[in-house]
């Protein structure tokens, strides 16, 4: 079995857990791989032994059968800038707060490793959206994709920006607000869902337009097929606005196109049978906790 492990901690305990896998690991055995800032954050406080190490642009291929990211969701989205089109399957261990992509507790990560040598697992493609311009942005001309959304917002003003919105080539309407967000299924839990959007299943073959703050208050969200092509084009009083990929972000100027549609590669996540979508709602929103039930 081949694994490769990646994380962002900040808490003082997290990497004892990071610890405990690695134990779990020898069990089996294990190659393990670690990406090389997480390792050298490991061996500064921790004593283990040598790894083989991986960066965002080599150490890695479609023969891992595992990686581990160690962290909160914002984790999970870095994440993917390694895995890419490689097909490795993704699990996270959650040391961060909310977390419905890092499912597991830290305080299960041996389980990671014994539920994974069983086969209580199911491997569920999350689909990605990506960002087009003329020409393309720099800072997305590699990483052009996101997992969760692609958001426009408003920069260096607190006034609103106007994104004009078609679909396939024909007129939605304008936004008047602080921003546009275009989420897949898995970010519908995300910044989309904290905007008023829904919550959608991760298989569903959709995406969701989400105003941000929209000052026409019939502007509501948006579920529309994931095979739709989206353009929009944002218009307001300072010259430039922002564009966000997850968690990477670019200044655009007004009036660039920009183009978003659903991308021809995907996320591979390992969903436990302990660990389902459900039983992530039901436990990170509180469904069901209503005393009446």
């Amino acid at each position: 079995m081949k694994v490769a492990i990646y994380g962002q901690t900040y808490s003082d305990n997290a990497l004892d857990y990071v610890v405990e896998l690695l134990d779990e690991l020898r069990t089996i055995p294990a190659e393990v791989y670690f990406e090389e800032d997480f390792y050298q954050l490991l061996k500064s406080s921790r004593t283990v032994e040598e790894f083989n190490v991986f960066t965002a642009e080599s150490g890695l291929d479609d023969s891992f059968n595992m990686f581990v990211s160690f962290g909160g969701d914002g984790t999970i989205l870095r994440a993917i800038t390694y895995v890419r089109d490689l097909n490795i399957p993704i699990v996270g261990v959650n040391t961060g707060r909310l977390g419905f992509l890092s499912t597991f507790k830290k305080e299960d990560v041996r389980k990671v490793v014994k539920e994974f040598i069983s086969g209580a697992y199911t491997i569920v493609e999350r689909s990605l959206v990506e960002v087009y311009t003329d020409p393309q942005l720099p800072e997305f001309e590699n990483l052009n994709f996101a997992l969760n959304e692609v958001t426009v917002s408003r920069k260096d003003t607190t006034s609103m920006i106007t994104v004009e919105t078609h679909l396939n080539n024909e007129y939605l309407t304008s936004y008047w607000a602080d921003g546009l967000i275009v989420a897949t299924p898995t970010g519908s839990t995300g910044y989309s869902l904290s905007c008023g959007g829904p919550v959608i299943a991760p298989s569903a073959k959709s995406l969701i337009l989400t105003p941000i703050a929209p000052h026409n208050l019939n502007a509501r969200p948006l579920v529309i097929s994931d095979d739709t092509e989206i353009r929009l084009k944002v218009s307001g009083r300072e010259e430039n606005h922002l564009v966000s990929l997850d968690s990477r972000i670019a200044t655009v100027e007004n009036g660039r196109e920009i183009i978003i549609k659903k991308s021809s590669i995907t996320i591979k996540m390992i969903e436990y049978t302990s660990e389902s979508f459900l039983k992530t709602l039901r436990n990170k929103l509180l469904w069901g906790e209503d005393k009446r039930n």
